[in-house]
């Protein structure tokens, strides 16, 4: 049976960098005998400007009948699309490797890789307002902890066994206090440390290598993940995937960058690393891993847009990643 995938381009950039990672999808797919089922739906500020809203019922039933859902990233309607397909499939890990690669040029090196609740916390969209007071709900719950921080166990058993739980519980005793506690219990048997959110920030400056699995809550990771990936070389090299129990999304970590849209510069590495990680997901660690040699043998021999140093046009990098996957 193939594996059904829904393809959103997005906003801005997106349908440049997901064209061009859909090069290295097919050319992998051939290459490795991976069947695939490829659909291609509208979702986001493009939508709502031709339909009226950001998920078109079509898309949504795309969606619902996919194993995973590969995209693009979404402008000012994220939150309706994004968020909203987190909380529908319960894809309540985001997992978002940070690695330095040779021919990007890194702050410092840094290989770890953050896995970051990604269905609770502030980000559930309880907000009020009550006159000139503004009030959102931060909610963590001890079932939600549990499950992710049995994800960053995994990813721990196959690096080097070491867990940093990030919180600020100094602070927030309550709900960072729980989310603390019960990731610790979680977590017996490894090696685990614990650092405040604000600290973690200075740290990933100063000794990135210190990481290996960082586990915290939805907005520190949201934000970690950005500053993390700029030490590794720049946010257009950062993938990201979304796991649930059943079903997966895989995406960039960057916006949709409409200052940059059209113009064929975009660095499509991201997305195309997401890519990686959906074939592992499949279970294709052969085809994940054949992406990745590919990725850093164009950065080598300096494919690479501008962002990066190179002078390479995105869909450029993307055919060239295609043709070394499938040279292997």
């Amino acid at each position: 049976m193939p594996y059904k995938v829904l393809v959103i381009p997005g906003d801005g950039i997106g349908p440049e960098v997901v064209e061009a990672a859909l090069y290295v999808i097919n050319a992998t797919a051939r290459k490795y005998g991976v069947e695939l089922e490829l659909k291609t739906a509208e979702a986001g500020d493009v939508a709502l400007r031709k339909y009226g809203v950001p998920m078109p019922p079509e898309t949504l039933s795309l969606a619902d009948a996919a194993d995973a859902i590969f995209k693009g990233p979404i402008g000012e309607s994220a939150y309706d699309v994004t968020s909203f397909f987190r909380m529908r499939y319960l894809l309540y890990a985001n997992i978002r490797p940070v690695k330095s690669l040779p021919g990007a040029t890194a702050i410092k090196e840094i290989d770890c890789v953050f896995v970051r609740e990604n269905v609770e916390d502030v980000y559930v969209g309880a907000e009020y307002r009550v006159g000139d007071v503004a009030i959102a709900l931060k909610v963590i719950t001890a079932q939600g902890t549990r499950r992710v921080a049995r994800v960053a166990r995994r990813y721990a058993e196959m690096r080097r066994r070491k867990v940093t739980i990030v919180h600020k519980a100094n602070v927030l005793r309550v709900v960072d206090g729980l989310f603390r506690d019960v990731a610790m219990e979680e977590l017996r048997g490894l090696e685990v440390e614990q650092v405040y959110v604000d600290a973690a920030a200075m740290e990933l400056v100063r000794d990135p290598l210190r990481f290996d699995v960082v586990l915290t809550t939805n907005q520190y990771g949201d934000i970690l993940t950005d500053l993390a990936a700029q030490v590794a070389g720049g946010i257009g090299l950062a993938p990201s995937a979304n796991i649930g129990d059943s079903k997966a999304m895989f995406e960039p970590v960057h916006g949709a960058a409409f200052d940059i849209a059209g113009r064929g510069i975009a660095n499509p590495i991201a997305t195309i690393l997401s890519a990686a990680m959906m074939f592992e997901w499949m279970g294709r660690e052969d085809a994940a891993s054949a992406i990745r040699r590919a990725v850093v043998e164009s950065l080598k021999r300096g494919i690479k847009t501008p962002d990066v140093g190179g002078n390479s046009k995105t869909i450029e990098v993307g055919k060239y990643i295609a043709a070394l996957t499938e040279a292997q």
